[in-house]
């Protein structure tokens, strides 16, 4: 996929401390305000998913512990010889 560019504006302060960044300083600095895009977006998703599950199970959790614990107190367990 081609890059395409964008103008985004950054307080200075914070615009400093990403050009004293040693990736900024060998990769440039859209390279890392795109990386740390990757990142932000990957954790919105998985913050999402996460999200939808506690929606999905809430007020389930002491129910849901008590079956698995009953689930593997019924597991085959070896035998001691």
């Amino acid at each position: 996929m081609g890059a395409r560019s964008v103008q985004v504006s950054i307080d200075e302060e914070l615009l400093r401390r990403v050009d004293r960044t040693p990736e900024a300083r060998r990769d440039g600095r859209s390279k890392l305000i795109a990386s740390a895009l990757r990142l932000y977006l990957e954790a919105r998703r998985r913050h999402d998913i996460d999200d939808k599950i506690r929606r999905a199970y809430g007020g389930h959790d002491k129910a849901l512990a008590r079956e698995v614990e009953q689930l593997m107190g019924r597991q085959a367990r070896p035998r001691a010889r």
